[in-house]
């Protein structure tokens, strides 16, 4: 185990100095939003299916135990809380010029964006692992591209040390939080990180 995942174990289990950190504020940030213009273009089905994947995203964010690892990500990077000021996890979907969905962007005034993925896209998760896997995939590529934008806020030109610190990071989490022991999670990261 390296220093980073045993500092943040540590912390999770309560044998660190959490208790002079200063509670986290970026749940109070976290909000759903949807671009009313978009909302005509989808059908109510659907749209009910995006309104409850960002009710999902924006309740597995809000989860104290990731709040915790967000505190503890940011610090380690020092990346100070105020730096973000808006964190949308939005309703409908972002298409790219080459058709596949933005999991999300931020910009310098430090607002976030998450955007979801496709229907479509969770149908074929669906179908090829499961239920459970494809709920535990929205969750964390949610957890994922939070963190991603995150680092962005550092490292706003540097994609490639973003992408490796938001892999190494989400492992950490996924150790501390005890998914190692799901197999699903497995999965999981080999789809969100396929190299």
């Amino acid at each position: 185990m390296t220093g980073h995942q045993t500092s943040f174990l540590q912390e999770l289990l309560g044998m660190s100095h959490s208790s002079t950190i200063a509670k986290p504020k970026l749940s109070r940030k976290i909000r759903v939003a949807v671009n009313r213009q978009k909302i005509a273009r989808f059908s109510a089905r659907r749209l009910c299916f995006y309104k409850k994947y960002a009710s999902l995203v924006q309740k597995t964010l809000k989860r104290p135990l990731f709040q915790r690892f967000l505190r503890w990500m940011l610090m380690r990077e020092s990346i100070e809380k105020h730096r973000v000021k808006d964190i949308q996890v939005r309703v409908l979907p972002f298409l790219k010029n080459n058709g596949n969905t933005l999991a999300g962007r931020c910009n310098r005034r430090g607002e976030i964006i998450l955007y979801p993925k496709r229907l479509a896209s969770c149908r074929r998760l669906e179908s090829k692992f499961g239920k459970k896997s494809a709920f535990l995939y929205i969750k964390s590529r949610a957890r994922a591209a939070l963190v991603h934008e995150l680092l962005h806020l550092k490292y706003s030109s540097n994609e490639d040390k973003v992408r490796r610190l938001t892999e190494k990071y989400l492992k950490i989490f996924t150790r501390g939080a005890r998914n190692v022991r799901n197999p699903q999670m497995h999965n999981v990261l080999k789809i969100l990180f396929p190299n």
